[in-house]
């Protein structure tokens, strides 16, 4: 029986942890999302993140995943990994990092050698061995459907200044699947977003409630997107808010940044 979208709302690092431990969900469960979401939708997500982050299919790249999970796309990630002889950084809670299948790894050390797969369990940027080894040498960063958590519990800038301390020059960051608020009103304000929110309901003449010039407290708005883009260009950086595929299931209302070291 499909959950009720509400047990997916307010999660924290330690909410996670819980989910990655409860037998009774599945995998897209246990990162947050309803089956309907992500079941069936992943491997395109993944080709929709490849395309915007070459390294991820290049041979022997450094590449790190804050937030990893333990759905699809790391196990995804860890085949191309092997096949490309990549060095991977899985980044998250021993819990959620146990759900997942082993490589060669090492939770003690980041000095491993190519062609590994290593998994980090701490809370990023709360990771200072990771900062300091990798600093400056990866080729790519991917944290996806992790913001969010991040606006609500830590300090945004925190987490975006350590990551891009981390990429190499050429290295790209992408920050995805942003669920922004401004971009949702947007949507369901206009009438392709109306007909969405019919079929959705199964009504024939239900209008979604949309109210602009308000305070969002808790949710990531286009201050907050533009705010980020602001900071990494001022700090050296190319930064751009680039849209998803049409084809994944909240393309309508999440976009992506992405950043890159000159």
């Amino acid at each position: 029986m499909p959950r009720d979208p509400s047990f997916f709302e307010n999660l924290s690092f330690e909410d996670f942890q819980r989910l990655a431990l409860d037998p009774g969900l599945s995998v897209y469960e246990k990162v947050g999302f309803p089956d309907a979401y992500r079941a069936e939708h992943e491997e395109r997500i993944y080709a929709d993140i490849q395309a915007k982050v070459p390294a991820l299919t290049a041979q022997g790249s450094r590449i790190l995943d804050i937030g990893c999970g333990c759905s699809d796309l790391p196990r995804w990630m860890m085949r191309t990994a092997q096949v490309r002889e990549q060095q991977l950084f899985l980044l998250d809670s021993a819990e959620m990092l146990g759900q997942l299948p082993d490589g060669s790894e090492s939770a003690s050390s980041t000095a491993v050698p190519a062609a590994s797969i290593v998994k980090i369990a701490a809370k990023f940027p709360d990771c200072p061995e990771l900062l300091r080894e990798a600093e400056g040498r990866l080729d790519a960063i991917v944290t996806y459907s992790v913001l969010q958590y991040v606006f609500a519990d830590g300090n945004v800038f925190r987490f975006v200044d350590e990551a891009l301390g981390l990429l190499a020059p050429g290295g790209r960051l992408l920050i995805g699947d942003i669920p922004n608020i401004s971009m949702r009103k947007r949507f369901f304000g206009s009438d392709s977003g109306v007909a969405h929110h019919r079929v959705f309901t199964r009504t024939a003449d239900a209008v979604p409630e949309v109210r602009f010039n308000r305070m969002e407290p808790a949710h990531i708005d286009d201050a907050v997107v533009f705010a980020i883009l602001g900071r990494a260009r001022a700090a050296g950086f190319h930064g751009y808010v680039l849209p998803q595929s049409p084809e994944l299931p909240m393309a309508n209302r999440r976009e992506d940044i992405l950043i890159v070291r000159p």
